[in-house]
């Protein structure tokens, strides 16, 4: 499947392509407040470098959250614009796919940083989602520790998680969910919390 995926999520921006049996990616590390001026060039470059075209994909994926409310947008946005000038499905691919893709044995909580002793966690078994997206306060994220393992994709001080590749986790996770594409017009971003825009109305 020849497959073009992006991550804008966060505060890094990873592409992924997928053409002809070959496997191309990108990752910029501080991209965060650009992805808007960095994405499609990013984009371009790596299509160039493969001697790729969008219409030769057969499927586009994105990162649809948890994370930065702005880069989601970003990302989705694009994505669903790519999927229908070709009339080809997205696939929707959280955060949390994105880290916990890159082990796929055991329990393992997936976590993300939202500041002030909170953090968005998914929990996994397996390839199996047990415990759905949702936003704790450290104590919580602790105690769940104490049966499963904490993976990141950024060193966490306060808890002892393993620090996993968000770009080898887009492309494991977007290849093992590639049978779960849909319509572009279905594809939403994935919010676990409000805003702090929303919340302070």
């Amino acid at each position: 499947m020849n497959l073009l995926a992006v991550d804008t999520s966060q505060g890094y921006l990873s592409v992924y392509l997928s053409y002809n049996g070959q496997e191309y990616a990108t990752f910029s590390k501080n991209a965060g407040m650009k992805h808007s001026t960095l994405l499609l060039p990013t984009v371009d470059t790596l299509l160039k470098s493969a001697g790729a075209a969008l219409s030769e994909m057969d499927a586009f994926g994105v990162v649809v959250g948890a994370g930065s409310f702005t880069g989601i947008r970003i990302g989705v946005a694009t994505v669903k614009a790519f999927a229908l000038s070709q009339n080809k499905p997205v696939i929707p691919v959280t955060s949390f796919d994105v880290i916990a893709y890159n082990k796929t044995e055991g329990k393992r909580l997936a976590v993300i940083n939202a500041k002030h002793g909170h953090y968005y966690v998914c929990g996994y078994e397996g390839e199996r989602v047990d415990i759905p997206p949702c936003y704790l306060p450290e104590e919580e994220v602790i105690a769940l520790s104490k049966e499963r393992e904490l993976l990141s994709y950024e060193e966490i001080p306060a808890l002892n998680t393993l620090v996993v590749s968000p770009k080898h986790g887009l492309a494991l996770a977007v290849n093992a969910l590639a049978s779960q594409g849909v319509a572009p017009e279905n594809v939403q971003p994935l919010y676990v919390r409000k805003s702090q825009a929303e919340e302070g109305r």
